[in-house]
Parts: structure tokens; C-alpha cells; sequence
């Protein structure tokens, strides 16, 4: 077991993610939630919070970005269904899936046959979703070519089509443009039941088309961003958490950080924390970002460091070597949000919690 001495951490709440999912689960039903645990599953750690929703019977099954992702929950112990959502490449990657029992998307002709022929060479058949593209313009086929994928799968005997689906780009934006995606897929899983398709799992909505578009939510939803509490009426499940390991008072004038660049207009004293862009705490934060310490907003000093960031602490008079320091979560009464942060940085929640890095270690708390 690795030895773990360094105080930066990202908790994760698992009661808020189990609230999340429960409240998604109510929201949504009858249809069922795909949590989505792509990309750690944002950064949370896909193994745990995947394990809590199966042994908690919070949701169907699970989505992830590429058939490597799908292998780390089978081999965390994972039995539910894993759909994997991306577009697969090379030809072996089928095989893989198969093996695992993942069930993979298929966007075009060319992956249909690819499928077909791994499924066939294994002598096990194969399970997909079928992507339809209706404006999302990333992946996925338009209803003729979804039609032609459909009759040469079932044809095939080797591959069972197990639901349709599709992305809603603007959900949180453009309500009328998500309207005519939703328009689309309807004519198109009609399309489908007229070739006699029967049992599909047809399934749109995002977390936010999940939570405020009921029309999109069909016989499953595919929440990734309530579920981490990083959408509004859901609870935030991660904080990032160090501790203060320096500390040291500076004169009027002095430089801090890369660059000189912060210079300081008066007596100050200054708190060092381990944790800067390696971490995920990102550049964009520098001379920017506040950080709790005994409670109080102490603002980020010059440049953020790969491993190291500044902090104002004059006015947090028992500060110490070894204080808390929050750099996302609540500290008493203030808080410091992925919204802020994102905001700060131009940038979305999403890319704020996904970037916290490996190194930080996960602590999984009720």
C-alpha cells in the first residue's frame, strides 16, 4: 500500500452522492438513471461511487467514456450494465468490450460490421446502443443510416440492439433547438418500431434535461453532473482540502511567487499550502482565488506554483503551521464553489472537478 504523508486531498461526500442519486432516481421515474462515471467519474473516483450505487440499488447501470473505463469497474467488481458511450477504435477494442459484457455504441456502418465480425470470432453475442445524431454534431448516425445499422445488426443474429440514443447539446440553453433534437429521435425510434424493433431503451437527457425537460426522459436518463451536486438544487460532494506547511511574515515590497508576481503594499504575512497546477488548482487562479483558512477568505498571492500556492493570512490571527486549508467546499460559514471557481477561470464545473489530478488522493467520507 502506497504511503499517503502529504496533506492535499479531494473528499467526497458519498451521503451527497447518495441524495443525488436518490433525488434523480425520484425526478426521473419510470425511467431509469445511467450514471454516468466517465472520467473518474469526474474527477470523484468511478470504483467507489460505483460500487455505492450498485449496492444501494441507486441506478441501472453505468456510462462510460471508452472500453479501458469499463474494464477498471469489472475489475473493481462491478456487475451491472456499463454502456460504454464513446466511439470505439481500434477493431480490438470490440472484442475487449464483448468479453467484459460491456455494451458498446455504435454510430456508423463500419462499427456495425466491426461488431458483427468480433462478436462472431468470439462466439458470444454482442449488446449495443445505437447513436442517432440530431445536432449534437460529435458522433452518431442520421435516421437513414440508423435504419440501414439497424437491419444489418439484427440481421446479423450476432448482435442484440438494446436501446437508441441520442446527445442534447443546448438542454441548459436553447430549449427550442433541444425541442427539434427531441423531434427528431422521436421520428426515428418510429422509424424503428415500424421494422419491428421492441424493447429498446430510448434515452436523450443529460442531467440538466433530466431534472427540467420531462418529454426528454424517456426510458432512461444519463446523469453525470447532478449526481457530483455540481447542478443547481444538488449537493456538492467534493471538497479540495490541504494544510498550511509554511508560514513566514513579509516587509512592504517584497515579491511573491514566479515572475514577482505579487508584490505586497504592506506588512503581510503569508501562508505557503501544498497544492497548485499539478494538482488541478490551475493558473488561472493566481492573484484571483480565495482560500479557507480558520474560517475566513484569504486570497491567492502571484502565481500559482506546480506544487506550492500563497495565501494571505494576515487578518487569520491563529493560523499555523498544520491550519485547514479549503480550496473547493465549505469551511464554517463560507464556501467556495466549482461555480466560482469555474467562473474565475472561463471555463465550466465540469472541467474544474475532472482536473484534480491522480496524485490527490480520494477520501471517501459518509
Amino acid at each position: 500500500m502506497a504511503i499517503t504523508l502529504r496533506p492535499t486531498i479531494a473528499e467526497i461526500r458519498l451521503s451527497a452522492v447518495r441524495r443525488n442519486l436518490q433525488k434523480l432516481k425520484e425526478i426521473s421515474a419510470p425511467a431509469r438513471v445511467l450514471f454516468v462515471v466517465k472520467a473518474n467519474a469526474y474527477g470523484h473516483g468511478a470504483a467507489a461511487l460505483a460500487r455505492l450505487a450498485e449496492r444501494e440499488g441507486l441506478a441501472w447501470g453505468f456510462g462510460v467514456s471508452s472500453v479501458e473505463e469499463g474494464l477498471a469497474l469489472r475489475g473493481s467488481g462491478i456487475t451491472s450494465p456499463v454502456l460504454v458511450l464513446g466511439s470505439l477504435y481500434p477493431f480490438e477494442s470490440f472484442v475487449e468490450a464483448i468479453n467484459a459484457d460491456l455494451m458498446v455504441t455504435i454510430a456508423s456502418l463500419d462499427a456495425a460490421r466491426q461488431v458483427i465480425e468480433a462478436a462472431r470470432r468470439l462466439g458470444k453475442k454482442a449488446v449495443c446502443h445505437i447513436k442517432l445524431e440530431t445536432g449534437m454534431g460529435r458522433i452518431g448516425a442520421r435516421k437513414p443510416s440508423v435504419l440501414k445499422i439497424y437491419d444489418e445488426l439484427t440481421a446479423s443474429g450476432a448482435v442484440s440492439v438494446a436501446g437508441l440514443y441520442t446527445h442534447l447539446s443546448s438542454a441548459d440553453t436553447d430549449p427550442e433547438y433541444t425541442a427539434e433534437q427531441l423531434g427528431f429521435f422521436r421520428e426515428t425510434s418510429a422509424a424503428l418500431g415500424e421494422r419491428g424493433a421492441r424493447g429498446l431503451t430510448f434515452h436523450a437527457a443529460n442531467s440538466c434535461a433530466a431534472v427540467n425537460i420531462p418529454a426528454s426522459r424517456l426510458g432512461m436518463v444519463r446523469c453525470g453532473i447532478a449526481a457530483y451536486g455540481l447542478a443547481d438544487g444538488f449537493e456538492p460532494a467534493m471538497s479540495l482540502k490541504t494544510r498550511v506547511v509554511f508560514l513566514k511574515n513579509v516587509r512592504e515590497g517584497a515579491f511573491i511567487s514566479y515572475n514577482k508576481s505579487f508584490r505586497a503594499d504592506r506588512p503581510m504575512r503569508i501562508a505557503t499550502i501544498p497544492a497548485g497546477y499539478a494538482d488541478g488548482y490551475i493558473r488561472r487562479f493566481s492573484n484571483k482565488a480565495d482560500v479557507l483558512i480558520g474560517g475566513r477568505r484569504c486570497r491567492v498571492l502571484g502565481n500559482v506554483t506546480m506544487d506550492m500556492t500563497m495565501v494571505d493570512v494576515t487578518a487569520v490571527k491563529d493560523a499555523a503551521v498544520g491550519s485547514e486549508a479549503v480550496l473547493l467546499g465549505r469551511q464554517g460559514r463560507e464556501e467556495i464553489t466549482a461555480a466560482e471557481l469555474a467562473a474565475m477561470a472561463d471555463t465550466i464545473t465540469y472541467e474544474i472537478v475532472t482536473l484534480i489530478s491522480g496524485r490527490v488522493p480520494r477520501v471517501y467520507v459518509e
